[in-house]
């Protein structure tokens, strides 16, 4: 593997205003020609986020960042291994990079035209193979721990539940009756393949879904909200959003068979024994899926304090409040505050809600933050605004970076926190 010189580092470095400048131009062309050349790859991307940019947008702002940090690798390694988990969860193999790197070798020369000079493209190829190379590596890692879980596996729909006006959770069971299920981390997710119909015949199309559930069960659970905008009659303007959620809740019903992948995510919660630190645990919306995985297991048999944080429309809206009152009635160090941005007028305050509005922590009573605890863990998932800012909060109370975490798997971008 050849590794970069200093001179072309600095000449990747020397990039970082023209992909400023042109990087979204470079990634759109890259994946429009990709996809012509290699139609199949079409059952890899998301074809929501190709109509929409967002994954052009995203790709041009990782190779800006990749740039600026091409002589630090090290402060991209959270980065890296977010998009390795999303990878070995699509079951991206090495060949792929091979196709990705000629044409994005490609799209860079086209776009910028002369000033793309040998040298420039030189250093780039460079770069991008010792990109490339790590994350093989990485991936290779985490198909050798799958646990023989190599490739993607039929899974039956047992169940549909109702969790409220725009949730449904499915529970999922390997059609294979002697596939022992993985005991995955508190927190991780799964993707769910499904076929999509088109002009062209159809393609396949993956999504990611946290598990809902505890490990340990004889199925897996995941609980999928579905695109409502997407969904309503005039929705041509929206580029396909909701396709598969969509999909799932309208099209897939008990007995119908789905394809799986193993659990994979690098947002998780693992417990020490011994351990009790306070945990709090802050969602929105749908984003409360993957934290009821970990309250349903950290909250069995414990002391611990745990702090329950989440902010719905209104009471229809929101998942898991009878399930979560249950599990925290059990234990006086367990806590719930429920935000209600727009309640009904049939709610009640102190019943269905606590505070009115989105969710704020300010408004939330310091002792049950544990903010002047540096043991404390923070765990926070919902839509990424939401996430900066509920971080930006916690940064400001004193809580330490290393004590927050976030779920991020959407496209591999990482927001700015």
């Amino acid at each position: 593997m050849s590794t970069l010189t200093k001179s072309q580092i600095q000449t990747i470095k020397a990039t970082v205003p023209v992909l400023a400048q042109h990087g979204e131009t470079i990634t759109t062309k890259f994946y429009a020609d990709l996809l012509v050349a290699h139609p199949e790859l079409k059952n890899v991307f998301n074809s929501t986020h190709q109509a929409t940019g967002r994954q052009a947008r995203a790709l041009g702002a990782s190779l800006h960042a990749y740039a600026s940090n091409i002589d630090d690798l090290g402060r991209l390694s959270p980065a890296l291994e977010l998009i390795c988990h999303k990878h070995a969860s699509l079951y991206i193999q090495p060949e792929s990079y091979d196709v990705v790197g000629y044409h994005l070798l490609k799209a860079m020369k086209e776009v910028l035209g002369d000033a793309a000079t040998p040298e420039i493209l030189d250093a780039w190829e460079t770069a991008y193979w010792q990109l490339a190379n790590i994350m093989m590596s990485k991936e290779k890692d985490l198909y050798q721990r799958g646990d023989g879980w190599t490739n993607w596996k039929s899974f039956r729909i047992a169940k549909k539940i109702k969790e409220a006006e725009e949730i449904t959770s499915f529970y999922l069971k390997p059609v294979d009756e002697t596939f022992s299920l993985p005991m995955y981390k508190l927190g991780q997710y799964i993707s769910v393949n499904v076929h999509i119909l088109d002009s062209e015949g159809g393609h396949w199309q993956a999504r990611q879904y946290s598990m809902s559930d505890s490990p340990g069960n004889e199925y897996l659970r995941i609980s999928v909200k579905r695109d409502s905008e997407a969904h309503s009659p005039d929705s041509s303007h929206v580029h396909q959003r909701g396709q598969i959620s969509n999909l799932l809740h309208d099209q897939k019903d008990v007995g119908d068979e789905i394809q799986v992948s193993h659990p994979r995510g690098d947002f998780y919660f693992e417990s020490q024994r011994k351990d009790q630190s306070p945990v709090i645990l802050i969602s929105a919306g749908v984003g409360s899926t993957c934290l009821l995985s970990i309250l349903k297991t950290i909250s069995q048999n414990t002391t611990r304090p745990i702090t329950w944080i989440h902010g719905a429309r209104n009471h229809e809206m929101r998942p898991f409040k009878e399930t979560v009152d249950q599990i925290c009635s059990r234990n006086d160090a367990m806590h719930t505050v429920y935000f209600s941005s727009r309640p009904l007028q049939t709610e009640v305050e102190g019943r269905e809600y606590d505070k009115q509005g989105r969710i704020n922590l300010e408004n939330v009573n310091k002792w049950l933050l544990f903010t002047d605890d540096d043991s404390a863990q923070y765990f926070v998932c919902g839509p990424s605004e939401f996430m900066v800012n509920t971080s930006k909060q916690l940064k400001r109370y004193g809580v330490n970076d290393k004590n927050i975490k976030m779920e991020l798997f959407g496209t591999g971008a990482i927001p700015d926190s």
